[in-house]
């Protein structure tokens, strides 16, 4: 892969750093500003364009676009402050930009180019203050990952370290309930850039959950699968109501096998699986997409895109609840204690109110396929 420098970066970006991210007159006068004064939940994924430009759209709680924010390349992820004030949408592995978005600002997005020989992973987290970003790469000339370490409380924001994950392939990165402690899931699978988004490693592949501590970078707890089942890759996760995290798994051995693919883990604890029913199970694809949790963290959404279906749990028990049949719907955002916004990859946005009643489509923007993820951008306390 060609490491591109941030002048072609920059270059690339276009409209994103020469013209205004928001239509309209002013910023005080947007969409997004009265949204926010009227207390209304906001939503942000990373789409692709019927003409294949990309970007991030902004959209209120009725799926309308309320901005769109252009990037360089594929988006993911986002890391979202938790005072609400600005977010950080990164490149799709092995993407190198992450793009700064402080949304209610009459400020310009700011770029983040990866350091030379890491990638991003296409997720990160803020600390509780918001004053570091922590981004999940590959050192891919090692084979090792690493979490990057990111100050944000200057101009500028700044590459000042980086941290072992003691495993390959970190996609999602968490910060704990306690503010301090930070949640690896290390997929297992090894890439390089060179190669693309070819999976080096299938038959060695060793997948874990780490708690590390976000200061010294030391490992407080590493959990991994037994052995026959080395080959889910862990993936992306959320945070029950008791702290614990679930976390969706993405199969890499034989489509005949039905493996759990869905596991709850605690430093303290092992993992525990979930039973997925069958026939359900057996129409995943063994993927799951997305993980959320509902505001009050008592209900689980996991989907599987591929299967077409978004399954939901109770967070207490680990009981299955149900599942929704949702076309390619990957991305999952709370909207408040017992709902869910879905967006899927034909560009639709649905309203998910109780597990037992079927999916409403609220909107579906023209010309736009919605990528892997979905976030809500309120503040963490107002939750």
């Amino acid at each position: 892969m060609k490491i591109v420098s941030r002048r072609g970066f920059l270059a690339a970006l276009g409209s994103l750093a020469a013209a205004p991210v928001f239509s309209g007159s002013t910023l005080a006068a947007s969409p997004l500003n009265r949204a926010s004064a009227d207390g209304a939940p906001l939503f942000a994924s990373a789409y692709r364009k019927a003409g294949g430009e990309y970007g991030v759209g902004i959209v209120d709680e009725l799926g309308q676009m309320l901005a769109q924010i252009s990037l360089p390349g594929r988006g993911h992820g986002i890391a979202v402050a938790r005072d609400g004030s600005r977010f950080v949408a990164f490149a799709r592995r092995p993407g190198t930009f992450a793009v700064v978005v402080r949304p209610f600002e009459d400020a310009q997005p700011e770029l983040i180019t990866s350091d030379p020989g890491r990638h991003f992973y296409g997720h990160g987290c803020f600390s509780a203050d918001g004053r570091l970003l922590y981004a999940v790469e590959n050192d891919f000339a090692a084979a090792r990952g690493v979490v990057g370490i990111y100050d944000m409380s200057g101009g500028a924001t700044r590459r000042i370290g980086e941290f072992e994950t003691n495993g390959i392939g970190p996609h999602d990165i968490l910060l704990g309930p306690d503010s301090r402690t930070l949640i690896v899931a290390n997929g297992g699978i090894e890439t390089h850039p060179d190669k693309g988004r070819e999976k080096l490693n299938l038959e060695t592949m060793a997948p874990s959950v780490v708690f590390m501590d976000s200061h010294t970078g030391d490992i407080l707890a590493q959990h991994g699968l037994e052995k026959d089942l080395h080959q889910l890759s862990l993936r992306h996760m959320a945070l029950d109501a008791e702290g614990r995290v679930w976390v969706g798994g993405q199969f890499e051995g034989s489509p005949d096998d039905v493996p759990p693919l869905i596991g709850i883990f605690s430093q303290d604890a092992a993992p525990d699986l979930t039973v997925i029913p069958d026939p359900v199970a057996s129409g995943l694809q063994n993927y799951i997409g997305s993980v959320a949790a509902n505001a009050g963290g008592e209900v689980i959404a996991t989907s599987a895109p591929r299967g077409g279906q978004t399954l939901f749990w109770s967070a207490s028990s680990g009981a299955y609840l149900g599942t929704r049949s949702i076309p390619d719907g990957c991305g999952i955002a709370r909207i408040d204690r017992g709902s869910f916004l879905v967006s899927d990859g034909n560009g639709a946005l649905s309203l998910v109110t109780d597990p037992a009643d079927p999916a409403e489509v609220l909107a579906r923007p023209p010309g736009i396929s919605w990528d892997n993820h979905l976030f809500n951008l309120a503040k963490i306390d107002a939750a």
